[in-house]
């Protein structure tokens, strides 16, 4: 990461990682006195904040999905809304629409911005809107900007969709296609609450007054940390190389998959999986205060990057194997060092 930079150049760059790190665990220590429990959720959502990118959680109702993402936009000074997805939710209930409205005696059409004009927005049950619907919030969080009537309009940096599942209760729900999944950055799996934390949760939430959290950073200081996790180069070769071979052995095909591939995946992980590894890695080493990424910050976020990229053929889905269980066992085969 420091390859030709002058020594001016250095020191500043040393401070803001320094400056970086200790934000981080201010973010997590202010988001801890509101949510309880879940610190491996808290950095993983903020870790696709700082990354850019979108977030799938998995989890029963009545964790605290809600609170979590609500928690984040006060914490970060940021913009805040959320759609309920259902079955009549309609594409404009998203993007927004043109509405009729008088001005000055005449009536002319001025666009309405709908919910997805927002820095942290949360679809809600996303699988239970229409394909259509669906599709609609895709362009989205792709390309960050919407189309209405033949008229694009950018959605304002930054912007993250954290998009919820309820995993238990599928029936009426529209499954998410392998193209749409692949848009997210991370997929985050949230347990239920031990018993000390439920028992906290219900000190916090029916004795007195909840805690508020306080902002720690600005918009525009959580751009500059982006930034930062963007500009932080790799130097070692052999870190790419590492992840290249990962990807490709979550694939059936290749001659390095392992046996649990072969037998019940049906597709493995996609070049964005390589690309969420590599972002993710940058944000766990940043948050330590290193300039440069390791192969242990790689196998950390193996499992909240790949899990929802890996499909498993009909013999997966009908077993009792996870794609957290290949993960593992591909982790576990495949060397770090260059063979």
């Amino acid at each position: 990461m420091t390859t030709g930079v002058k020594k001016d150049e250095l020191y500043a760059l040393v401070g803001r990682i320094s400056d970086f790190g200790e934000r981080c665990r201010q973010i997590m220590r202010e988001i801890s006195k509101v949510i309880v429990g879940h610190e491996e959720v808290i950095e993983g959502v903020l870790a696709a904040l700082l990354s850019g990118g979108h977030v799938l959680l998995e989890g029963v109702p009545g964790i605290g999905k809600t609170l979590l993402v609500r928690t984040f936009a006060e914490t970060l000074d940021l913009s805040f809304s959320r759609i309920q997805f259902t079955p009549d939710l309609m594409p404009a209930d998203v993007t927004g629409t043109m509405l009729l409205v008088d001005k000055e005696g005449k009536r002319e059409f001025e666009f309405s911005p709908g919910p997805i004009f927002a820095n942290l927005v949360l679809a809600d049950e996303i699988n239970r809107a229409t394909p259509k619907t669906q599709s609609a919030l895709l362009e989205a969080m792709q390309e960050k900007r919407v189309t209405v009537l033949g008229k694009t309009r950018e959605i304002s940096p930054p912007f993250v969709v954290l998009a919820t599942q309820n995993p238990i209760e599928m029936e009426g729900t529209y499954p998410l296609p392998e193209a749409q999944l692949d848009r997210f950055l991370i997929k985050i799996l949230l347990r239920f609450p031990a018993a000390e934390e439920l028992q906290t949760v219900l000190e916090r939430t029916t004795i007195g007054r909840e805690p508020q959290p306080a902002r720690i950073v600005s918009k525009e200081e959580l751009l500059e940390m982006t930034r930062l996790v963007r500009d932080m180069q790799i130097e070692n070769k052999s870190i790419l190389r590492y992840v290249a071979r990962l990807i490709k052995a979550t694939h059936p095909g290749d001659p390095h998959s392992t046996d649990l591939v072969k037998k019940y995946v049906r597709y493995g992980a996609s070049p964005r999986g390589a690309q969420s590894l590599i972002l993710c890695g940058k944000v766990k080493a940043l948050m330590s205060a290193r300039p440069a990424i390791d192969f242990d910050d790689i196998r950390s976020a193996a499992a909240v990057s790949l899990r929802h990229r890996i499909i498993l053929n009909f013999e997966g889905e009908s077993s009792s194997i996870s794609t957290d269980d290949i993960i593992k066992e591909v982790i576990k085969k495949v060397p770090d060092i260059d063979v």
